[in-house]
This record gives C-alpha cells, structure tokens and sequence, in this order.
C-alpha cells in the first residue's frame, strides 16, 4: 500500500479514474448533443467561447489532479510532470480559477442586461482576465517561493490562503448571483445556475476537506490513497454539477433531449412566446397591394412583408427586412413585460446590430453606438432611428426593382385568388381554398415550417 501510495496505480486510483473519464465523456455530450440533434447553428461571441472554456478549465482540472496526485504509475519522472506546471498552474489559473471565473462572468452579464437592463458596459473577455489575476499572481507567488515538496504537497502554512483563495470564488459566485434572484427569468437560467452552486458548493466543501486530508497527513499511506480517491472524484461530480448549459443560450435551453419534453422553436419570437409571430394563416385578411402606398406602410402587411423579404434575399440584401421583421415582433410585447422585450433586444442586437453579426445591417456607426450603449434594452424607441435609416435604404435600393419583379408578380397573382375564393366562399357558405400562402422565403436563416398546426 506505501508503494503505491507514493508511487501510484492504486486498484482506487483506477476506480477514481474511470469515473473522471465518465464525467468528461458526459460533459462533453451535453454540450455537442443539442447541437448535433437540433442542428442548431453555433452561437456567437461570448455565448460560444465562455461555454467551450469552462469545458476546457473543467478538463484541465481533472488531468491537474490525475497528474499531480499519481494516480497513474510512471516508472521515472519527466521535466512534464513538474509539481509546479500541474498542481499549481494547471488546477489553479487554468483549471479551478478558470472555471470559477467563466461563472461570474456570466452572473456579470446576467446582472447588467436584466437587473441594469443595458449591455455590460466591459467586454467579456477584459473582464474574465480581470478576475483572472489573482489565481495567476498567486500561482506565480508559489512558483517563486517554491514550498511544494517531491510529491506535490505543501505545508500547513501554505494550505490556508490555497483553499481562502478557492473559498473566495465560490462566495463572490453565490454573492453576484443572489444580485439577481429577484428577476422572473424567461429560461430559467438562475433556476439552473443556483442548482448547479449548491451542489458544487457541497462538492467543494468535501473536495477541500480531501485536499487539505492528502496535503498534510502524507505520512499515512491509506488516507493519502483515501483522499485523493474522493479528490477525484467530487472534482467529477463537481466539473459536472457547475455546468449548466441554459444560461449561456436561451434558445437550446428549451430543445430538451427528452422526448416528453420535446419542443423546437424556430424563431426567438415564437420561444417568447409572441402572439401571432408565426406562419401567414389563411384566415388572415385580405389587403389588395397598392405600389403607390408608402413603403414603412406596405410593410405592416404580413403577406406584402414576406414577399418583399423573399426578394431581398434573392438579391443578397434581406438583413434590414428581417430586421424590420423581428422589431415588429418585439413592438408587439408589452412594455409591462420588460423582461421578455430585454430578450428580444438582445436577440436583435446580437444578430443584427453588433459589429460582426451573422446579418449586420448597414446602418450608421452613431446609430449602431446609441443601441450598444443604451440605458434602457427595453425601450420603446430602441430601434426607432435604425428603422428610420433602413427603411431609407430599401426605399433606394430595393422598393424600386421590387414593382417589376416576379415576386410582386406572384403575390398580385396569390391576392386575386384569394379574393375571388373569399367572394365565393361568402356567396355559397362554403370554404373553397384551404391551402396557406404560397410566399416562401427558401433563404429564411430560420427555414420556417408552413404547417397549419402553428
């Protein structure tokens, strides 16, 4: 048992080892899984990077502890197996720290966009390495000092500020997440995240009475094998339990993998829950299409709207009318509703309106800074001067060659049918026409579905 407790390869260790790679291989289709099944497209920014760095943070704390530990048998040390590179850098600033950190970054954005209701005045990644720095002076402090022994442990003195340092994350996560508790979240992301601190805060607490267990009574070889075993091992439950996927993408959070629960939402309109935000319905009235009437007016006709966008995408132009599209649908939640209009906004803002966004429009810089730096992501007139300046554009560049186009064709075609069904189903009693409408826009990022269930 001395031998290899010391040197490694333990029947324990194994044990530990196999639940550590379960833990990993379980994280890892949590996150690819609603990806692989839904086909839902890889988000953007700091939705997609925060996520894949708690994965690797939660990675390199594991393969910390397996290495620093001995948990695995070598027959002679290697320069990279140094105490200092694992135990130190890695579980520290690049593993524990990191993951931590990832946390209150998001708890940070969380707090600024529905508690301030306006966008983190600092970007994400500034302020991850802002909080970053601690964990990285103080494994650079230790580095120099150098108090670890051959087998990676260090003294008593050492062990309290260590686990202070740890303690104190844990604490400021809980303390910027309690900021928040009064908000009626959507998604349900402080449901999930506040799940996932008290287990982890439960995991921690045995993880740190192992760790301190392993780092002073090394001279007892069953309690070193005992201690690192359950190090291990609550680090799995741990990495597993601190990650919630929902907080990160609120649209992902409601395509469960279960089939009772099974929902898929097209559009971030419908998964608010907007009324009348989705298919064009047969029921829907009848407007005869003049060309002479403003445009900003012919675009409140839902038919007229989706023909137009159909053209505008064909044109490789469409971004400012499926922008002028989702701001109808966020005008149409109630300003009592703060909450669901700060989603919408938020959606908006990411797909149309930041610099670099999948569609960003073509609007003025001042215009686009206004939004970035708004006080109020609820506002009625948020997108008021971006409209303004977008609708200046089609009118130019697209109003014109729309009117002689085979889309405007086809819908005056689809109108007269539609009238002339509707005067015979109002003369004879009968419904002559239940087909739905024949616009369809096949370069709709959002592929919607014509199905007459919606």
């Amino acid at each position: 048992m001395a031998a290899c407790a010391s040197k490694g390869g333990c029947p324990s260790d194994y044990v530990a080892l196999s639940i550590a790679v379960v833990s990993m291989i379980s994280l890892l289709l949590k996150v690819t899984l609603p990806y692989l099944i839904h086909k839902i497209p890889r988000p953007k920014g700091s939705s997609f990077w925060l996520v894949a760095i708690q994965v690797i943070a939660s990675f390199n704390l594991l393969l910390s502890i397996v290495i620093a530990l001995n948990f695995l048998k070598f027959r002679k040390r290697h320069w990279w197996r140094s105490c200092y590179l694992w135990a130190v850098w890695i579980e520290g600033p690049l593993g524990f720290g990191l993951l931590l950190s990832c946390r209150i970054t998001q708890i940070f954005q969380l707090y600024y966009i529905f508690v301030k209701r306006r966008l983190p005045p600092i970007r994400s990644y500034i302020f991850l390495s802002l909080i970053l720095l601690p964990w990285i002076a103080s494994a650079a402090f230790i580095h120099i000092r150098k108090p670890l022994n051959y087998r990676c442990h260090m003294g008593t003195v050492w062990i309290i500020p260590v686990m202070g340092l740890h303690a104190l994350y844990v604490v400021s996560l809980i303390a910027f997440t309690g900021a928040v508790r009064h908000v009626e979240f959507r998604f349900h992301e402080l449901k999930d995240l506040w799940r996932g601190i008290l287990v982890s805060a439960a995991s921690i607490g045995i993880w740190v009475a192992a760790y301190v267990m392993n780092e002073v009574r090394e001279d007892i070889s069953w309690l070193e094998i005992a201690s690192r075993f359950l190090l291990l091992v609550m680090t799995s439950v741990l990495v597993l339990a601190f990650f919630s996927f929902s907080i990160s993408q609120p649209l992902i959070s409601l395509m469960s993998l279960r089939k009772k629960d099974h929902k898929e939402y097209k559009t971030m309109s419908q998964a608010l829950g907007i009324h009348d935000s989705g298919i064009l319905l047969q029921r829907e009235p009848i407007s005869i299409i003049d060309p002479n009437e403003p445009l900003d007016k012919l675009l409140l006709n839902r038919r007229f709207r989706q023909s137009f966008m159909e053209f505008a995408d064909s044109c490789l132009a469409g971004e400012s009318v499926h922008f002028y599209d989702e701001v109808q649908q966020f005008d149409k939640i109630p300003i009592q509703d703060p909450v669901r209009r700060i989603y919408m906004a938020r959606h908006i803002i990411e797909k149309y309106i930041a610099a670099g966004a999948p569609m960003e429009v073509n609007i003025s810089h001042r215009i686009r800074q206004e939004i970035l730096s708004t006080n109020d992501l609820s506002h009625t007139n948020l997108f008021k001067n971006t409209l303004g300046e977008l609708m200046q554009l089609m009118k130019l560049n697209l109003a014109k060659d729309y009117w002689s186009s085979i889309y405007f064709m086809k819908l005056k075609d689809e109108v007269s049918m539609r009238t002339v069904d509707h005067e015979l189903e109002h003369a004879s009693g009968w419904n002559f026409s239940p087909r739905l409408s024949s616009v369809h826009c096949s370069d709709d990022p959002f592929q919607h579905e014509h199905s007459p269930r919606h």
